[in-house]
């Protein structure tokens, strides 16, 4: 297991190495994550729609991929099994998402998305493509350039990790 240094360092890891620069990187998006209107762009839109964090994303989730097993639900808003049982009972109580049995293999939920259900989707989605744009707004083309080509070759690594 690797120790924080006093100097803020990990162990083993000096300033410009991965784990000096794995710190720094923490650090920054600590910061980041302090100024809530970019910590989640929706928040405002959750209180005002009485819907938790939880169940936006997985509208959001149900918006983007389509139908959705119960576990690719769980894992995709980041919550597990017992908790997305819940949120889909709240959703689908209000309308916006039904249960289906796969034909296939009736012990197979997935979770759909109804008219309402997707009409919201789409205006959350709105909302986050608002905010993202007025942050791109402020970043020069070349710094856009390179923030796309780093998230490229970091989700490339990850799903080399967790195909």
């Amino acid at each position: 297991m690797r120790t924080i240094s006093e100097s803020g360092h990990l162990a083993g890891g000096r300033p410009g190495g991965p784990g000096g620069d794995a710190r720094r990187l923490h650090g920054m998006l600590v910061e980041l994550m302090r100024h809530r209107s970019l910590r989640d762009p929706i928040s405002a839109t959750c209180a005002e729609l009485e819907l938790s964090a939880p169940q936006v994303h997985t509208l959001l989730s149900l918006g983007h991929e389509g139908p959705l097993t119960m576990g690719d639900l769980a894992r995709r808003v980041a919550v597990s099994e017992k908790t997305t049982t819940g949120l889909v009972d709240r959703l689908e109580r209000d309308g916006l998402v039904q249960r289906l049995r796969d034909p296939a293999d009736r012990r197979v939920v997935r979770v759909k998305l109804t008219a309402p259900g997707a009409r919201l989707a789409r205006r959350l989605d709105a909302g986050v493509l608002e905010k993202l744009t007025w942050l791109m707004g402020r970043l020069d083309a070349g710094d856009r350039r390179d923030l796309f080509r780093i998230i490229g070759k970091l989700t490339a690594i990850t799903e080399e990790q967790n195909p």
